[in-house]
């Protein structure tokens, strides 16, 4: 009869994580089977043996780096953001939970580890003199493209300065980071309301409007070492200042293989429309190009981010549903957090480009988690490269001949 591993015995005979765990999964190096509830998945001890065995035999220690930044072993020890059985937890508490009634402030409080008031007080930062200037020559263009150069510029700070003030001045610098960020994304003046209100007053959303957007906001605050977030960490790491780590953070999130990916999702949804989408998505497909904003590597199950999110919308929307079925079935992926955004986005008619525009914002607090964290270390983050080029020529002896 064959014996099975819990997901916990498998990740110790593995000697990985339960994330790595999922990773391999997803990969189809290993193979999930249902378990004794519907949370919990098992692992046929012979398959995880197996793995065991390929994992080590040969390894060299260039392979083990490697694999380390792509979906591997853990990097980096943080007690941000946890994730595991397909669920996500800020400081050990469900982030499930906290988006029930949490504001974007209570969640940046619980994660930089200091009292609301603190962080959040009741003055606003002021503005760069040329922000204004800056947001009319950028008027009309989407978040991907404004938010990092009206950021750039919208505060002005010491380089190194903020290190060395005490907790409480370092508290009051992220708040007033996240606060100019918002205004950067949505052309106002630096406000002192919570960030959702701050987003429903200039978006012009009622009271649900304003709920989904706070319940977003808190979803996407932290996600352990993603690319931004790993960026804002090696800024940080270096003695830069706050608002250079969000800066590097803003970055890295362009990237359409990042929070980028959410203008794919939009192009996707405007090239498959919402009727009787399956024939264009099989086109795609069949012309060699994928469909965003389905599956994730650390969600073998299932983005329980975008679950949530969705549960309110779908309801109201059931051609979207016909495209989450289509392409679940195509696939066997469900959508991602990504996906999710661009509904958001939608549902509440917000401009082009605010699904990476409430990404960011929301992300902007666990980039400045990750640097506070960062701080307390006080070398920079240096790995070595495995080097792949030519050799170095080597010199002639003078005594050989011509």
């Amino acid at each position: 009869m064959p014996r099975y591993f819990s997901a916990q015995e498998a990740a110790t005979h593995l000697g990985v994580a339960r994330q790595t765990l999922y990773a391999y999964v997803s990969r189809g190096l290993l193979h999930a089977q249902p378990g004794g509830s519907p949370r919990e998945s098992r692992y046929l001890q012979t398959d995880v043996e197996q793995l065991a065995r390929q994992r080590t035999r040969g390894r060299k220690p260039r392979e083990v780096a490697k694999a380390a930044l792509s979906w591997g072993l853990p990097v980096l020890e943080s007690s941000i953001t946890l994730i595991e059985d397909g669920q996500l937890y800020y400081r050990g508490k469900s982030a499930m939970a906290l988006a029930g009634s949490a504001t974007a402030e209570d969640l940046a409080a619980l994660l930089w580890q200091c009292p609301v008031d603190a962080a959040f007080g009741a003055h606003a930062a002021p503005e760069a003199a040329a922000l204004p200037a800056m947001r009319a020559h950028l008027a009309g263009r989407r978040a991907e493209e404004t938010l990092l150069p009206l950021f750039t510029i919208a505060s002005e700070d010491a380089p190194t300065a903020q290190w060395q003030s005490a907790p409480s001045r370092l508290a009051e610098g992220c708040g007033a980071l996240v606060r100019l960020l918002a205004a950067c994304l949505l052309g106002t003046a630096p406000g002192t309301a919570p960030l959702h209100h701050q987003c429903a007053q200039a978006w012009r959303l009622d009271a649900q409007g304003a709920e989904l957007v706070r319940m977003t906001l808190v979803l996407c605050a932290d996600h352990e070492l993603n690319a931004s977030s790993f960026t804002a960490r090696c800024v940080a790491s270096t003695g830069a200042s706050l608002r250079a780590a969000v800066v590097g953070g803003l970055a890295a999130l362009t990237g359409g293989r990042h929070g980028g990916t959410t203008a794919r999702i939009e192009a996707l949804w405007d090239e498959v429309g919402d009727a009787e989408p399956a024939a264009r998505l099989r086109q795609r497909l069949a012309r060699g190009e994928d469909l965003p904003g389905f599956g994730h590597h650390l969600y073998p199950q299932g983005d329980a981010r975008a679950a949530l999110l969705l549960e309110r919308l779908l309801p109201q929307h059931a051609e979207w549903q016909a495209l989450i079925d289509e392409a679940r079935a195509l696939l066997g992926q469900q959508p991602s957090v990504d996906f999710a955004l661009v509904a958001v986005r939608r549902h509440l008619g917000l401009p082009p480009g605010a699904a990476f525009g409430l990404f960011a914002l929301g992300r902007s607090i666990g980039w400045l988690a990750h640097a506070l964290e960062q701080r307390g270390n006080d070398r920079p983050i240096r790995p070595r490269a495995a080097y792949t080029g030519p050799r170095p020529e080597q010199a002639a002896d003078p005594a050989d001949p011509p």
